[in-house]
């Protein structure tokens, strides 16, 4: 693709050589939607632009169910650029879809104009938006840290790291208004000492490795799910 040839061709040549799945990301929101319309085979969405990421939401939530159990009810709070962020997007459908209360928080010019941008924002369990991170943590089951990219700041939608870090850092003090035992998580790669502290990250209430090591269980129980629905 970076060589002139358009998703489309891409995916026909891939075809050609007998591909059954096929495993996309790509930099533009919708990339893996319009593959999907121009192949055969399976297409698994790894990340599209700014839209979604099916599979690390899939991680994510087998990840809570492990530790909560039932996400019915239980309070998830997303914390960092959500208007960017395709993760936050997959993650909010899926936790709609089971029922837990999101909270979606971050700097007002990070955040969503309008919830309408972003599916499942109104699913069963509800959807709120704040700019307070002490408000959102408190009563929270799980606080999943998205990870600030440097770029923002250069596009004036931050005005400084350390603004953002006095404000919005993931902090074993900003925890304590969470319930006991709540998890942190982080779809990676992180930027400690940014929007988590390394002493959160690396902590007791910290499952970020797990969500790695669930994220290969994950995708190859897709991969199989695919594979043997292809053969019936």
């Amino acid at each position: 693709v970076g060589k002139g040839e358009s998703v489309i061709d891409t995916v026909r040549t891939i075809e050609a050589v007998g591909a059954d799945i096929l495993v996309m990301r790509h930099p533009n929101s919708g990339a893996a939607a319009l593959a999907a319309r121009h192949t055969e085979a399976s297409v698994v969405n790894g990340g599209d632009g700014s839209h979604a990421h099916p599979t690390q939401a899939l991680l994510d939530l087998y990840t809570m169910r492990r530790h909560v159990g039932d996400l019915a009810g239980r309070k998830v709070v997303i914390v960092g650029d959500i208007l960017h962020s395709r993760v936050a997007r997959s993650n909010l459908w899926a936790l709609q879809a089971a029922g837990a209360q999101v909270t979606l928080c971050g700097p007002a010019t990070l955040l969503p104009q309008s919830l309408r941008s972003l599916p499942g924002y109104e699913g069963p369990g509800g959807c709120e938006v704040t700019t307070d991170l002490g408000e959102a943590v408190t009563g929270a089951d799980v606080v999943m840290a998205l990870r600030i990219q440097r770029e923002r700041q250069d596009q004036g939608l931050l005005p400084s790291l350390r603004e953002y870090i006095r404000q919005y850092q993931v902090t074993e003090e900003r925890l304590a208004r969470a319930n006991p035992g709540a998890l942190v998580m982080h779809p990676g790669p992180m930027n400690e000492g940014v929007e988590i502290a390394p002493e959160v990250a690396h902590g007791l209430r910290s499952v970020v490795e797990e969500q790695v090591t669930n994220g290969v269980a994950v995708r190859m129980a897709i991969l199989y799910l695919m594979a043997t629905a292809r053969r019936r």
